[in-house]
């Protein structure tokens, strides 16, 4: 799906203004796609505008006639975007930079937000991400099934460390662990496994 020029206020979009300008082809079907994934492939809006960001920055830095390193390029996005890097680093970063001619003004104003990206990417190329809410409870009920089989391994050794000892009297014994979750609101009351199944506790009722 093509970059849309404008958005309903009529104002056209950064990240696409920025594309253009930057000559960065193929970059806006990439965010879309990386956003729109579902499970391990998915990536956040952050991570996304993150990546962005060092695009432009590496062609800035390109243009410049520099050659940085993928780990230079992320130490200048860090530091222009004010992210673990104290007021030091940012000056040492920012006289290197117009030593090479790049105007630091203009590229932190051309560094864009996760909001940015997120406007974008549904405003702009009507993207839509869908969460796999299916794959999300299964993987919640996985968790707290280990969780649970984790609580009653340690619970048996425990007991029968001490059942070795004169500080405790236990014949042959099972541990059981039972997880309930208590809504307060509806006042309804579900085991883990019933919840997840049935979609949600009785507030909606």
């Amino acid at each position: 799906m093509g970059d849309a020029e404008h958005d309903t206020a009529g104002r056209r979009s950064k990240v696409a203004r920025l594309l253009d300008e930057y000559d960065l082809d193929g970059v806006g079907a990439e965010l879309e796609a990386r956003w729109t994934a579902t499970g391990d492939d998915h990536w956040s809006l952050r991570d996304l505008a993150t990546t962005f960001n060092r695009e432009l920055v590496r062609e800035r830095l390109y243009d410049a006639g520099m050659r940085p390193s993928e780990a230079e390029v992320a130490d200048v996005v860090r530091s222009l975007t004010g992210d673990d890097t104290g007021a030091a680093e940012q000056t040492q970063l920012r006289r290197r930079l117009e030593r090479e001619g790049i105007d630091v003004d203009d590229l932190t104003g051309d560094l864009v937000t996760y909001q940015a990206v997120r406007s974008y990417l549904k405003d702009y190329r009507g993207a839509e991400y869908e969460r796999d809410t299916g794959d999300r409870l299964e993987t919640v009920a996985d968790a707290v099934q280990k969780l649970r089989g984790r609580l009653v391994s340690v619970t048996e050794t425990k007991l029968d460390g001490l059942r070795n000892t004169s500080r405790l009297t236990l014949g042959e014994f099972r541990v059981m662990v039972d997880v309930q979750i208590l809504c307060t609101e509806c006042q309804s009351q579900y085991g883990v496994s019933e919840l997840l199944t049935a979609g949600g506790c009785d507030c909606d009722d």
